[in-house]
């Protein structure tokens, strides 16, 4: 039986969408591929600290790991920027999805904590060395006036298994225990990452590359970053260490602390990723059509805030109200994003997303290293340095940030 054709108001209305999306053919694919990935690594990923632990592994351990989480997300942007330009995007995501895939294998067959440490050396490095290729995908397939939303969208999109992963993984942990669920887990996002290696090959178009424009000296790709986007770097730094000196214990300070179930810090994880996704459109459609600082300084308000407010969350209502708070601090991310891809110039897009990431991780690595430090000493330490990082990057961005100035007003 024959369909129907659309009548031409609903193929206008689906046009429309469309276009004020950003929704072409590969961001679709790049899309499916992000949630995808992105459930099967939240399903384990956020319960590794309490993974090593079961284990047998200590908070210098699980410090290790959030530092190792950041120093490889250093080490392999600027790489993944570079097999990006040289490859295409196409061949560089499913390069990079064969090494995160080969990391989860390890941690499958060899249950044990150094093998969790080996096993992250190759998993942890998919969000840090897919990104200038995702970038530099929706730089070339949507135009300028569309790059906020682009990168708004797959944000978003990425927030759905970030919400739906930690829930499932609470529900695999409370049933098969902290040790069998997370590994069935890493089996889980094993097949999911199978299911997206394939359909992001069928779906996403790659552009001719341009083998002279790979640039695999990284001096002279620092050399090409502007003063306007040096002062974003040293201000996101700064807001990183807020985040990143705590981020490990987080989920040890509400399950061990103050006993919460690993099916309610799932919830907590789930309410962060939705009020996170409920912002993203809205404020992407006002970026793009203003200036990009303002939501940048909001945005790195909340990164200071949430450890101050997570120090006084002694009781799951408090710690909901942290979470949303936590969840808030994606307010100007997508836009922070957009602003380096207008900060950097038209053909070296993916190399300078990967050297202000290389910089920028290698940096906040030992921020990451020293929470282990500061969590030994007391939480309220922990918090407290957190805290102080935070403010001090926000109020020198509000002071010396810059972007490109207001842009004119755009039809859809």
């Amino acid at each position: 039986m024959t369909l129907p054709k659309q009548s031409p108001p609903i193929h206008r209305l689906r046009q429309r969408l469309a276009d004020f999306f950003g929704l072409r053919r590969s961001i679709v694919a790049m899309l499916v591929m992000a949630v995808l990935v992105g459930l099967g690594e939240k399903m384990a990923e956020r319960f590794l600290p309490i993974y090593l632990l079961a284990l047998g592994g200590g908070p210098l351990i699980i410090g290790v790991l959030n530092g190792l989480d950041n120093m490889l997300s250093a080490l392999y942007s600027f790489p993944g920027g570079y097999l990006s330009d040289r490859l295409g995007y196409k061949r560089a995501l499913l390069a990079f999805n064969l090494i995160a895939l080969f990391g989860y294998l390890i941690v499958i067959l060899i249950p044990s904590w150094p093998a969790v440490i080996v096993g992250a050396i190759f998993f942890l490095s998919w969000s840090a060395i897919s990104l200038p290729a995702t970038m530099s995908l929706v730089a070339a397939v949507l135009p300028d006036k569309k790059r906020t939303m682009g990168v708004s969208m797959h944000s978003l999109v990425r927030r759905i298994p970030m919400a739906l992963g930690p829930l499932i993984g609470g529900l695999l942990i409370s049933t098969y225990g902290e040790r069998e669920g997370v590994r069935l887990a890493f089996v889980v996002a094993f097949l999911l990452g199978l299911v997206a290696l394939f359909m992001q090959q069928a779906m996403i178009e790659e552009t001719p590359v341009r083998v002279n424009q790979a640039e695999r000296n990284p001096f002279k790709i620092f050399n090409l970053i502007s003063p306007s986007l040096r002062n974003l770097l040293v201000s996101d730094i700064l807001v990183r260490f807020a985040e990143q000196i705590p981020y490990a214990f987080v989920v040890v300070w509400a399950m061990r602390n103050h006993n919460l179930s690993a099916v309610q810090f799932g919830l907590l994880t789930a309410i962060e990723m939705v009020t996170a996704m409920l912002i993203y459109i809205p404020i992407a459609y006002l970026a793009d059509r203003n200036t990009k600082k303002p939501f940048v300084v909001i945005t790195f308000c909340f990164f200071t805030i949430f450890p101050l407010v997570l120090l006084f969350s002694n009781r799951f209502e408090i710690f909901v109200v942290a979470f949303v708070i936590r969840g808030l601090k994606e307010f100007g991310e997508p836009t922070r994003k957009a602003l380096i891809m207008d900060l950097a110039p038209e053909d070296k897009k993916a190399a300078i997303f990967g050297a202000y990431y290389l910089i920028r991780d290698i940096i906040v690595s030992a921020a990451a290293f020293s929470g282990a430090l500061f969590w030994m000493i007391s939480p309220q330490v922990n918090f407290l340095v957190a805290f102080g990082f935070g403010l001090l990057g926000t109020l020198f961005f509000a002071i010396f940030g810059r972007d490109l100035g207001r842009q004119p007003p755009q039809k859809d």
